[in-house]
């Protein structure tokens, strides 16, 4: 079996240029942080590094600001119903990202038109673990691309190519020391 070359997304709550550093080129950068209210000048100051390095960067949560900001795109969390930026008009080239753990939320965020979703947790075995054989089930129900998301290590990097997902997507995988 060929090892497919997933995409990769990486969510960040603060600017740490080290963290960002280690990353290569292909990495989606995610900023996500619901406990402080949004700082346009830290979110300008991301946009421009990782435009600077070569990444892609996506806002969590608000997507009018991220057409303000002219960024390449958002990304809905599961909790967000909300189907307001479907009368927005945005570039062509602007990514809706969306997060879902259950049959409901996928068919919402389908409505929402994703590009693509995340489907957690795979690995993490919190209340909304799925394992690999749930999550390919799952994506039978789907025509949007998954991308797996929850507990992903360089451990159990390659038992994604089971599931047929498009990319990964986590936190403490980008934030190993040696970096992806």
């Amino acid at each position: 079996m060929h090892n497919r070359i997933l995409e990769k997304y990486y969510f960040i709550n603060k600017f740490d240029q080290s963290h960002l550093d280690k990353q290569d080129k292909k990495t989606t950068i995610i900023y996500r942080n619901y406990d402080q209210d949004v700082d346009e000048k830290l979110i300008l100051r991301i946009k421009d590094y990782c435009k600077q390095k070569g990444h892609k960067f996506l806002l969590s949560n608000n997507i009018r600001l991220a057409i303000k900001l002219n960024l390449n795109g958002a990304y809905i969390p599961s909790f967000n119903n909300n189907k307001k930026h479907l009368s927005y008009s945005f570039k062509k080239s602007f990514i809706i990202l969306g997060s879902a753990h259950n049959i409901y939320e996928m068919k919402t965020k389908e409505l929402q038109d994703v590009n693509a979703i995340f489907l957690s947790s795979i690995f993490k075995k919190n209340k909304n673990y799925l394992g690999i054989n749930k999550f390919k089930l799952l994506s039978l129900l789907s025509t949007k691309p998954l991308i797996a998301l929850g507990g992903i290590s360089n451990n159990n990097l390659k038992k994604l190519n089971l599931t047929g997902c498009t990319g990964f997507a986590g936190i403490s995988f980008f934030e190993q020391k040696k970096g992806p």
